[in-house]
């Protein structure tokens, strides 16, 4: 059977395109996926479309089902919704979220999918990436009940964090950026807001995922004595500096880094399948709808790349989507 496809590559740093594909015929124990719907995360992607991913980085920044080598050309992405058209028996006709590039149609080992809970509407699962991001920070993090906690950067995986962090019993939980219009994502999702500036201090944990060195510094200063910033932003080639030689030593504070590469070491018993699966089932929330921003068509990627690298659009999750729009016909 002659089948194809169509996928996203990057080109050259800031220049994308479309293009055909042939798909191998699948094999035993293999599934054909037709796309739905996938996601752009806006910082890890757009830095990676930039080509910012470092010399040094380039075989940990590997997505599962990457072609190509960084800088470019490369097929990237992780954030994939289909349905199988064909394999083994309990999967076909299911919706399940796979970690693959933007492309149409694709076969990959049926181990490589995870099944999206009925619970959970085939658009919104296109976030199941970045909540497990969030599950794993929150693995690392540890908080406990009563915490002072705020979350530095209102962008994907940051609004994930908070939105998690809400359902903690008794804890104070702000959302803190500097854009005031995350204050309606932060309301949507159940949890605190304010600017640095107003951000409440004696926190006993700050996530931070802004980013920027004035958002790793911001949460420094918002730290209790013998607080933990738990670093979740990823800089790509640019180099930052900190005020370590002030009051970091005297207050005993503590950075510590959390990446989604690995499972948490405090949950060693867990597996990656585990770790997605509760990232799933977490999605039944439809506050998590908050996280989408934006919508385009597979075939304006080449276009909206671009806008999203620059923030002409501005995005949490930009979600992408294969054929009509619900309700259209074809």
């Amino acid at each position: 059977m002659n089948r194809t496809g169509r996928a996203f590559w990057l080109d050259s740093p800031g220049q994308g395109a479309i293009r055909d594909v042939a798909l191998p015929d699948p094999a035993e124990g293999e599934v054909v996926v037709r796309s739905l719907y996938s996601g752009v995360s806006r910082g890890t992607e757009t830095l990676v479309f930039r080509g910012g991913v470092p010399a040094s980085q380039h075989a940990v920044m590997r997505a599962p089902f990457q072609e190509g080598d960084f800088p470019a050309p490369v097929k990237y992405g992780y954030l994939s919704v289909g349905m199988v058209e064909e394999g083994p028996e309990r999967l076909v006709g299911r919706t399940v979220f796979c970690l693959y590039p933007h492309q149409t149609r694709y076969v990959v080992p049926a181990a490589a999918v995870t099944v999206v809970p009925d619970s959970v509407p085939a658009e919104r699962a296109v976030l199941a990436g970045t909540v497990e991001t969030a599950v794993n920070a929150l693995w690392d993090a540890k908080p406990l009940v009563g915490d002072r906690i705020a979350v530095v950067g209102g962008g994907m995986v940051g609004c994930s964090v908070a939105a998690l962090l809400a359902r903690f019993p008794g804890v104070r939980v702000q959302l803190v950026d500097a854009d005031p219009a995350r204050a309606k994502t932060a309301e949507a999702l159940g949890v605190g807001f304010a600017l640095p500036g107003d951000a409440l201090g004696g926190c006993d944990l700050v996530v931070h995922a802004s980013a920027t060195e004035a958002g790793l510094t911001r949460s420094l200063e918002l730290l209790t004595a013998e607080g933990t910033v738990l670093e979740l932003s990823w800089y790509g080639d640019r180099k930052i500096a900190l005020p370590l030689g002030e009051a970091f030593h005297s207050r005993r504070l503590v950075i510590r880094s959390s990446q989604v590469g690995t499972v948490s070491p405090a949950r060693a018993d867990r597996s990656y399948a585990d770790r997605l699966a509760l990232a799933l089932d977490l999605l039944a929330d439809p506050a998590l709808d908050a996280l989408v921003t934006g919508e385009s068509a597979f075939e304006e990627l080449p276009e909206v790349m671009p806008r999203l690298a620059s923030g002409e659009i501005p995005a949490l999750c930009h979600r992408v989507r294969y054929g009509p729009r619900p309700g259209k016909s074809a």
